[in-house]
């Protein structure tokens, strides 16, 4: 174990003027001031194909995953679409599980065009506590994301702040003691089963 933790930020977004990717290289860029080494994961040019139970590494997912084992700490970026997380962040969630997330710092961003994305994010926290994550309790919301950026960068302080506290946070408590699997946990017995 080291003193300086791997985060790795996983963009649910494949746009190419991404407000979640924004967002996520402020997170990223504070866990590096925390003392993270830090990897983006953009599955924009990624082969990943639609989750099959029965073909479990087509494409890049194998590459992905490990990338999520390697990983000491998770984020988790979504726009919201119909009140959850995007389609291209529940593919990669539906082929992770415990070896990427068990016992493991997630923390969670989410950006929304309208109100708090925040039934997104419960979405997110419910699946990262199924899968044994330790799901952060500070987490970062952007409602309204077309009017919260001018040429990448923030133009509101306090958002700013937020969204850079979470790159703090998962830094501070990337090492984190586990607490007992919860009832979530013990339930989700897999697909395998």
């Amino acid at each position: 174990m080291t003193d300086a933790p791997h985060v790795v930020a996983v963009c649910g977004s494949l746009r190419d003027e991404s407000y979640t990717r924004t967002a996520l290289f402020h997170v990223l860029a504070e866990a590096e001031l925390a003392g993270a080494t830090t990897e983006l994961v953009d599955l924009r040019g990624m082969d990943i194909p639609l989750f099959d139970a029965d073909k479990r590494e087509p494409g890049d997912v194998p590459a992905l995953m490990q990338t999520l084992q390697d990983a000491d700490a998770i984020v988790l970026g979504t726009p919201m679409y119909h009140g959850s997380y995007s389609s291209p962040l529940k593919t990669i969630l539906d082929y992770a599980g415990f070896d990427e997330f068990d016992e493991k710092t997630v923390g969670l961003l989410a950006v929304s065009g309208g109100r708090f994305p925040t039934t997104a994010l419960e979405h997110l926290r419910s699946v990262g506590r199924s899968l044994g994550a330790w799901v952060l309790p500070h987490q970062a919301a952007i409602p309204g994301v077309r009017d919260q950026f001018y040429d990448g960068e923030f133009v509101d302080e306090e958002m700013e702040k937020r969204v850079r506290t979470l790159g703090r946070r998962v830094v501070q408590f990337w090492n984190i003691e586990a607490d007992p699997r919860t009832a979530e946990r013990e339930e989700n017995v897999g697909a395998d089963d």
